[in-house]
């Protein structure tokens, strides 16, 4: 992280799971706890906040607080559910400076929506970050709306960066991504689950078979984690000819399961744009 970056005042406005896993990931990368503020709802959560050494305001039902520390901050991260987007945007519009980057870490709230509920200009970027973000090996998909600048980009890349992968996509790609990494983890607990279930039919002791599966996708992601290597040719090198695996793999194809990933992604990338229909 720059130094430029490090003393830029944050704004995270709901400090959930998500939000409150990016948050994690920049003080880890160095960002001074005293240039970030968080708001929230109860005093429980305050308090969690506060053990990290940054600001915390409880809002209640309170909208100013919101909007007073936006007005104080160069970059917020709008953290609420995204049926409360568009109510957060219209609480914090009036208060905003003119340079402060706004961004989303909502699914399915669009550029166009955010851009309607803030003021002219705004600079905004809408992010789709994944859950293994909350241990440092996220991905994140970026796509800023015209009126941020390159620099402004730059800066929520760099602050995402610090917990995970990111690529900044147009925002017609933006669904797509999410359909891969933002709903990937889950395609990966589900085939550990499978495995584990294969493995309690095949005999095993039910505790036994889900501490195989596990350990045994864990391994493999962090074998994947290594970005000069390709998954296919990871596969290939445990496919021996003739062996038990390429039996597993033949299997699979047979049986449809690249069709039918690939159904899956397109069915959350249809349900991804009906949101956004929906939400806007």
């Amino acid at each position: 992280m720059s130094d430029a970056t490090q003393n830029l005042k944050l704004a995270f406005l709901g400090a959930g799971s998500m939000n409150g896993a990016i948050l994690r990931g920049i003080l880890g990368a160095g960002h001074d706890p005293q240039n970030i503020t968080a708001t929230v709802r109860s005093e429980t959560r305050r308090q969690e906040l506060e053990e990290l050494g940054v600001n915390v305001v409880v809002t209640g039902e309170n909208p100013e607080h919101n909007a007073r520390v936006a007005a104080e901050s160069d970059v917020v991260f709008l953290g609420v559910k995204p049926v409360g987007i568009t109510a957060l945007c219209q609480d914090i519009s009036a208060a905003l400076r003119p340079e402060t980057v706004v961004v989303s870490v909502a699914a399915a709230i669009t550029l166009a929506t955010m851009a309607a509920n803030l003021p002219g200009g705004q600079p905004l970027v809408r992010s789709m970050p994944n859950t293994p973000l909350m241990v440092g090996a996220g991905v994140v998909g970026l796509s800023p709306a015209e009126t941020a600048s390159k620099q402004q980009v730059s800066i929520v890349y760099d602050l995402f960066a610090s917990s995970g992968d990111v690529h900044v996509v147009p925002e017609s790609q933006i669904d797509a991504l999410s359909a891969i990494s933002g709903s990937g983890p889950a395609y990966a607990f589900y085939l550990a689950e499978a495995m584990a279930n294969a493995g309690i039919e095949l005999g095993l002791d039910e505790k036994l078979a889900k501490d195989l599966a596990r350990a045994t996708v864990a391994g493999a992601g962090k074998m994947l984690a290594d970005p000069s290597v390709d998954a296919a040719q990871l596969r290939r090198n445990v496919t021996s000819p003739k062996g038990t695996t390429e039996q597993a793999i033949l299997a699979f194809d047979e049986g449809g399961i690249p069709a039918i990933i690939a159904t899956g992604a397109k069915a959350a990338t249809a349900r991804a744009a009906q949101l956004s229909r929906e939400l806007g």
